[in-house]
């Protein structure tokens, strides 16, 4: 039997980079879809708690899929526990356009159902296309013109190695962007600190009351054994990510700041104040 993939995204049950990771993954896997019923980009990992979350078996192209009305999280968490669905891996994307540094995973929702997936203890990995254009970020995710063929072989790479192999030690995600033109190989990566420079533009609505629209270009580059830096490059970013926020370079020195007593309360017994 094929080992099972829960395959999910956050461009909706319709984009055509879900079904070109499905056709990469159909021949080595037994492939369930569960993804959003419409677009839910940059959702982050926010779950849908004040709301009942629907989800309705459909046909797409003769193949049964899941449409959940909610979240990249949701429908991880639907396929898992409402579904049964017991897979061996959890697979993300391929996303419309590149999740690089930790100002974008933060909120990719790609990168968010990636994380909820772990978190629940299935491994997963995300999988994310960069775009020339970033307008196509937030065009019809039915209707990219752009060839997945390169990203299809990356997908089936990447994951025939995760269904072989454990992660690696510490490593909880990983998440994998493709160059639009690849012209190099994989690199292992860490995240770069930005992908923006981030603006505010202020604009009058047509009553002359003010509004914001957030924006700013891609930053040009980034530093040597980064994500931003490898796609640039043309390789293939796989960046490990842990679930894990702790920084522990900081307790020594966050500990030193609460050595006194405070609150009110009096001091503990054996411990010395500053």
């Amino acid at each position: 039997m094929k080992p099972a993939i829960l395959l999910t995204n956050d461009d909706g049950i319709n984009s055509v980079g879900l079904w070109a990771a499905y056709e990469a993954l159909t021949p080595i896997a037994s492939v369930t879809i569960v993804a959003p019923a419409t677009q839910q980009s940059a959702v982050g990992r926010s779950i849908s708690i004040f709301e009942p979350i629907r989800a309705h078996e459909i046909s797409l192209n003769g193949i049964k899929a899941f449409a959940v009305g909610g979240k990249p999280t949701d429908s991880v968490i639907i396929g898992l526990y409402a579904l049964s669905l017991d897979p061996v891996l959890v697979v993300s994307g391929i996303n419309i356009g590149e999740n690089l540094s930790y100002e974008s995973i933060m909120t990719s929702g790609t990168v968010g159902a990636a994380l909820e997936a772990a978190n629940q203890g299935t491994p997963s990995i995300a999988f994310s296309l960069q775009v020339e254009d970033q307008g196509d970020k937030f065009d019809d995710p039915r209707h990219y013109a752009r060839s997945f063929e390169d990203a299809k072989v990356v997908v089936r790479e990447v994951c025939e190695t995760f269904l072989s192999q454990r992660f690696p030690k510490g490593a909880d995600v990983i998440n994998v962007n493709i160059p639009s033109h690849l012209t190099g190989n994989y690199e292992v990566t860490r995240l770069s600190d930005k992908l923006f420079v981030t603006g505010v533009e202020r604009r009058l609505d047509p009553r002359g009351r003010p509004y914001f629209w957030i924006n700013g270009p891609l930053v040009d580059d980034a530093d040597e054994g980064t994500d931003v830096h490898a796609v640039r490059k043309g390789n293939v970013s796989l960046t490990p990510i842990t679930l894990d926020c702790t920084a522990p370079l900081a307790n020594a020195e966050l500990a030193a700041l609460f050595t006194t007593p405070s609150l009110g309360r009096d001091p503990v017994p054996g411990v010395r104040g500053r």
